[in-house]
């Protein structure tokens, strides 16, 4: 698990790819991400390439309802953060975009279904999209959660996306690739009616999604991390003793001595 100040920093760094990405425009769109008992969210109307790891807002998941500490307050779309947050203890990162084919199928009201087997990775055969509600409302951020269930990312109406993660970097990949299937299921329905998966085969590819990509428990990949940490910074040490200037020789001193008096 990330320490408060590396998880700061990270959230920084996904706010500004997420803009280079094209995943998100100007202000719009915010990041959380998980902290023990606390949830850290960017702040409100401060543009990514002037926002600091010191400006992201901290707020407790129990307790006082919308209570929060820094020197800038949560953004307005803390509620749903903080809701899915505290109803789902899977979740530990949560992206928020305005992405342009995401948005604009979200904008009629159109789900995506499964044309593409990569659904799968939203963890069931379609994303939903829900109802409309004003951004930074409770009734937002309730649609928000019911959309979730069972899911891994929704569409809100008239609005944009929301996609989650057990990390950072999930949730972050995942919004890239639910702008990528709201892209392709875009223009599969502008031009035919594209043939769908059957559940059944989506919740196959479900199954075999979770044993899918590295597998190296994580104790043995810190473990060798360290080795090669401490291999590298012994074989930096051998080289900077080995270009260190030797001393002279007597003879080459002698040598020196004698050209010096002649």
């Amino acid at each position: 698990m990330m320490k408060e100040k590396e998880l700061r920093a990270a959230i920084v760094a996904k706010c500004r790819a997420m803009n280079a990405l094209g995943l998100n425009q100007g202000m719009a769109g915010n990041i959380s991400a998980r902290l023990d008992e606390a949830m850290l969210i960017t702040p409100s109307a401060i543009p990514y390439d002037e926002m600091r790891p010191e400006m992201i807002a901290l707020m407790p998941l129990n307790g006082e309802y919308g209570a929060w500490s820094g020197r800038f307050k949560p953004s307005t779309e803390w509620r749903f953060h903080l809701d899915i947050m505290r109803g789902r203890p899977d979740i530990s990162a949560i992206v928020h975009s305005h992405a342009p084919f995401a948005t604009a199928l979200s904008m009629l009201r159109r789900p995506i279904l499964a044309a593409h087997y990569m659904i799968a990775a939203f963890g069931g055969p379609d994303v939903r999209c829900t109802d409309y509600a004003p951004f930074g409302t409770k009734e937002l951020s309730d649609l928000a959660v019911a959309g979730l269930a069972g899911r891994n990312g929704v569409l809100l109406g008239n609005h944009g996306m929301i996609a989650t993660g057990e990390t950072l970097d999930q949730a972050m990949w995942r919004a890239g690739e639910l702008e990528t299937l709201a892209r392709m299921y875009y223009l599969a329905i502008a031009v035919g009616k594209p043939a769908i998966l059957s559940d059944d085969e989506i919740m196959r590819i479900v199954e075999r999604f979770k044993g899918y990509g590295q597998t190296t428990p994580a104790p043995l990949f810190a473990a060798r991390k360290k080795a090669e940490t401490k291999r590298r910074a012994k074989k930096a040490g051998a080289s900077k003793k080995s270009g260190a200037k030797k001393p002279a020789r007597p003879r080459a001193k002698k040598a020196r001595a004698a050209a010096r008096k002649a």
